[in-house]
């Protein structure tokens, strides 16, 4: 088996589409961090990955890249490793220590006896077993721009693994599943009686949980915005790795950046440190968005909202798709975690919605979640512009576009401006955030550190929503959200 060394930094390198049907087209600089110079890797040539990668390139939809090439090799080293791989192993809890007492009369010989009954134990049975467990294989955790083709890559790898225990979740949908379980472990707990104190930790058991399900987790856009989400994720994690499982993940930041200028950040750095060390770092970035080349748009997708035609254009066209549905127009109520979620115009897969609706309300990925189960298209009507002062409301959206494009639901759009220039970077209301700020308890140089008042998070996450909403705009896109065409 062939193999070659891996630089610490390759140069960079493009790879060009032939076709404008292609999954992607991706120009990448791609560095490696934790390696070491010299290091070699095996080409794995029989790959499934590397051979679908050159089917691709036979098919005329890519280019050949060689450091592509050396990307998939990485990915595909990790793949032929899952094919014969299981973290059983490491599930199985330590064995327990009894202690206890004897007798009076037989106290001496007995504590003695229990002595090296335990120093035996400790020394053959969880040593031994330890042995013969080799470390689980490291993941990846692949990041860079947006719209360099990082999805693109984490997904031709998963498609190709022979594992039956993997799953590939946006990593938001996993934290709600993540709080979900948390909740209905507490929920089980035998209730208190007064007076009685005690303390319970579900983080170790919902992760052993998630580890007995898979072992192989592929992550979508991992970010860290919300202080719930930051001060589990390393106990979490912790146990996850510890247990054998593998993650891949994808992400615009830098492990180093996560959750950067973030509430309570200094309890979230551990988590850093964890990561790294079990996932090796892959930057890849060009600075190039390739959603934005060689697309062929579809259909007008995008009105402004000072044209004189586009409502009636945008009625038009949902009495259109209406056409196809075997339901008849009219409100519908979403139950989303027991709570009631009204949308005023829907017909069967399609729903005429208002950012008001989506965005103004106190909504979330799971309500989002929902929309994107029941519903294939969705017209959202009346998007102003969004300043700081609109921070939630951009935060919302952007939860919104990221759930809607994971799960290829179409939307057509009704904006105040350009979609470029939808969210400007002023604005702020400095009365709600003083507010919230005498709430926490916090200084006044906290409204320019800390993402929750300067909305940087929001801001950079923004730019993953306009690459994002040009994609939804193309042809190729409308015809693969069409579930009715999908069914036939």
């Amino acid at each position: 088996m062939a193999a070659c060394a891996l630089p610490v930094v390759a140069r960079c390198v493009r790879l060009k589409l032939r076709s404008p049907h292609a999954a992607s087209s991706i120009r990448c600089c791609l560095t490696l961090e934790g390696f070491h110079t010299g290091l070699t890797v095996s080409t794995t040539q029989d790959s499934q990955t590397l051979r679908h990668y050159d089917s691709l390139i036979q098919g005329l939809c890519l280019e050949e890249d060689v450091q592509q090439r050396r990307v998939l090799q990485q990915l595909a080293q990790l793949q032929n490793t899952l094919k014969s791989y299981c973290n059983s192993g490491y599930l199985k809890p330590p064995t327990p220590v009894v202690n206890r007492s004897d007798d009076h009369s037989n106290h001496r010989n007995g504590e003695d006896s229990i002595r090296r009954k335990t120093d035996n134990e400790e020394a053959d049975s969880p040593k031994k077993e330890k042995e013969t467990l080799t470390p689980p294989p490291r993941g990846f955790y692949i990041y860079g721009d947006v719209g360099t083709g990082k999805t693109m890559l984490m997904d031709m790898f998963y498609s190709q693994v022979e594992n039956g225990r993997k799953t590939r979740v946006h990593f938001n949908s996993f934290m709600l599943d993540i709080h979900k379980r948390i909740h209905r472990r507490k929920q089980s707990l035998p209730k208190r009686r007064l007076g009685e104190m005690f303390t319970y930790d579900p983080i170790t058991p919902v992760a052993m949980e998630i580890s007995s399900e898979t072992c192989l987790l592929c992550f979508d856009e991992f970010q860290v915005t919300d202080v719930a989400d930051a001060m589990i994720l390393k106990q979490l994690f912790e146990t996850l790795f510890r247990t054998g499982v593998v993650v891949v993940a994808t992400s615009n930041r830098h492990p180093d950046d996560l959750y950067k200028n973030g509430l309570q950040r200094d309890t979230f750095l551990p988590f850093i440190g964890v990561l790294k060390e079990y996932c090796q770092t892959l930057c890849l970035d060009s600075g190039v968005d390739y959603r934005r080349l060689n697309r062929t748009p579809a259909r007008k997708l995008y009105y402004l909202t000072w044209e004189p035609d586009g409502e009636a254009v945008m009625d038009a066209l949902f009495d259109e798709l209406a056409l196809g549905q075997k339901s008849a127009t009219g409100p519908q109520i979403l139950t989303v975690q027991g709570r009631a979620v009204t949308l005023e115009k829907t017909c069967g897969s399609i729903s005429d919605c208002t950012f008001h609706e989506l965005c103004g309300r106190p909504l979330g990925a799971s309500d989002y979640l929902e929309m994107a189960r029941l519903f294939d298209t969705v017209f959202i009507r009346h998007i102003p512009l969004l300043t700081l002062a609109e921070k939630d409301q951009a935060r919302r959206f952007t939860t919104l576009v990221d759930n809607f494009y994971d799960h290829k639901v179409r939307v057509v759009l009704q904006a105040a401006c350009p979609l470029e220039a939808l969210f400007v970077h002023s604005g702020g209301d400095d009365v709600r955030d003083q507010q919230l700020l005498d709430d926490l308890g916090l200084s006044g140089d906290a409204l320019k550190r800390l993402t929750l008042f300067t909305a940087e998070e929001e801001i950079f996450a923004f730019q993953r929503t306009i690459s994002r909403l040009l994609e939804m705009q193309t042809e190729k896109y409308w015809t693969q959200g069409d579930r009715s065409y999908a069914k036939r």
